[in-house]
């Protein structure tokens, strides 16, 4: 599908502008220059209730000026308003279905294998492309089918302002096992930013269907054991918007499923030695054991302080229901409110 026009969509809702509301990206011809096609770029939203990010998800990839694209959204069910936008935008969906699943992960895997492209990727529908990433990686970078694109992913608040710009820097297994020294200190590969073979993703079987919490984890670790090149590209390609009630934001959670994972990875990792391995385990379950009690105190000024888990819990859902309800309203938070990290 050739990707739309900015006018050929909806018109966006009063008072949004700018990407990838009132601004587009560039058009590539329907060709290369050699007079070859584009290759199929499929990408995969999961949604579920997200009904106040996904038309910003789903514009951000319409508008992307590819002359190739095939783009899925797969909603688990939703009851907002989701299902209302998706039908909005179906006439530019190569598919699109809501019904319940069993999770993102299924709901990523289903988009993928139902998907046409030679390159694939999936969007979050709180997520975002950047402005003219696929033209750029088009036309800066081309298209590898032995290869894992890595490029650029925009941190961004919930109304979508830019607040970093992230580079990833796990170049092989080994720099994947390594969550506290390099994974969990801004080495990570952010999903947005990522665009892999599709064929690829589906030899290794795509993702964990229960993995919920770290799956693009898993996926890349699937891909470094299958052999698979990384190449950074510094194209700015994804965007991740933080908000209250990302999955991401359980870190707890996260890092207990790795746990599992990395023990699994170190053992196929063909590699390492086997003194390699045995350093690298004895460092994550150090790490792992020291984790939640870490994680917690440097959590808030209250957990420092010591006090009970059950009155910071409950301090916290407190300010998260503010948070909502001012939202609601329009109603900014206050310096002194937002300033406070419980």
């Amino acid at each position: 599908m050739q990707c739309p026009t900015l006018g050929e969509l909806p018109t966006p809702p009063s008072g949004k502008t700018g990407w990838p509301w009132t601004e587009e990206s560039r058009r590539l011809p329907s060709q290369t220059s050699e007079g070859c096609p584009w290759p199929c770029i499929s990408v995969v939203t999961p949604s579920f209730n997200q009904g106040e990010f996904i038309e910003e998800t789903i514009r951000s990839v319409l508008l992307q000026g590819y002359p190739n694209l095939d783009y899925l959204v797969i909603d688990g069910g939703s009851t907002d308003s989701s299902v209302e936008i998706i039908k909005k935008y179906s006439p530019w969906l190569s598919y699109w279905v809501s019904k319940p699943d069993a999770g993102q992960s299924d709901a990523i895997n289903r988009g993928l294998k139902m998907a046409s492209g030679v390159f694939a990727t999936w969007i979050n529908s709180d997520d975002m492309l950047y402005k003219n990433a696929l033209a750029e990686h088009a036309l800066r970078i081309g298209f590898d089918s032995s290869v894992v694109y890595v490029g650029i992913c925009a941190h961004t608040d919930e109304n979508g302002k830019i607040l970093s710009m992230h580079r990833g820097r796990i170049h092989s297994l080994k720099d994947l096992l390594r969550i506290p020294e390099v994974w969990r200190k801004g080495g990570n590969i952010v999903q947005p930013e990522v665009l892999f073979p599709r064929k690829l993703a589906l030899e290794l079987g795509c993702l964990t269907p229960d993995n919920h919490s770290c799956m693009d984890y898993e996926l890349w670790g699937k891909f470094f054991l299958a052999g698979a090149k990384f190449q950074y590209t510094e194209v700015p390609f994804g965007m991740h918007r933080r908000h209250d009630q990302q999955k991401s934001n359980d870190l707890s959670r996260s890092t207990e499923s790795l746990k599992p994972i990395t023990m699994r990875f170190i053992s196929l990792a063909e590699g390492l030695s086997e003194e390699e391995k045995a350093s690298i385990r004895n460092e994550l379950q150090a790490y792992f054991a020291a984790y939640p009690e870490a994680q917690w105190r440097g959590s808030g000024r209250l957990a420092r302080w010591g006090l009970p888990k059950p009155i910071v819990t409950g301090v916290r859902k407190c300010r998260q229901t503010v948070r909502k309800v001012l939202r609601f309203w329009g109603i900014g938070l206050k310096n002194d409110i937002r300033g406070i990290q419980a």
